[in-house]
């Protein structure tokens, strides 16, 4: 069982590493000078109109500091748009642009079409499995760590 789990290991560090060179090619996608990080935060803000930036920092476990420093950026871009929260005066929700909306939707296609390209020689089923599994990884990773976290 411990060489299943060496190899499971060195199989997802792999495949990390490569999402992570991959994501510098997306976010030039987007912008020219957008941040590899900042990807991530277009699509959770996109996900979530009017999104708080304070929670938008907390999710992402980043300081407000940093956070605003990163949304500033964005604004300048065009991408991100900031109003004031009618429910507490010192709270900004986001949203995108619509410049910020065509340029993410932009990569999201070229992560798309580049993994189906990949994928071609699968079979339906088996690209079906392979995203219920991932499904399942993903939710028992964050169970773990949660039982991790609520440890003392």
């Amino acid at each position: 069982m411990d060489e299943t789990f060496v190899a499971l290991e060195r199989e997802l560090g792999l495949l990390l590493r490569r999402a992570h060179a991959s994501s510098s090619a997306l976010a030039r996608r987007v912008h020219p000078d957008l941040e590899p990080s900042a990807y991530t935060l277009l699509a959770l803000i996109a996900a979530r109109p009017a999104l708080r930036a304070s929670d938008l920092a907390a999710s992402i476990g980043v300081g407000r500091g940093t956070m605003s420093r990163q949304l500033a950026r964005l604004g300048t871009m065009g991408l991100v748009s900031r109003r004031p929260d009618p429910d507490d005066y010192r709270g900004q929700l986001l949203e995108l642009t619509d410049e910020g909306h065509r340029r993410l939707e932009e990569a999201r296609d070229a992560r798309r079409e580049f993994v189906r390209r990949a994928l071609a020689e699968w079979p339906a089923a088996d690209v079906a499995e392979l995203s219920d599994q991932l499904a399942r990884l993903n939710a028992d990773l964050v169970a773990e760590l949660h039982r991790i976290d609520a440890k003392p």
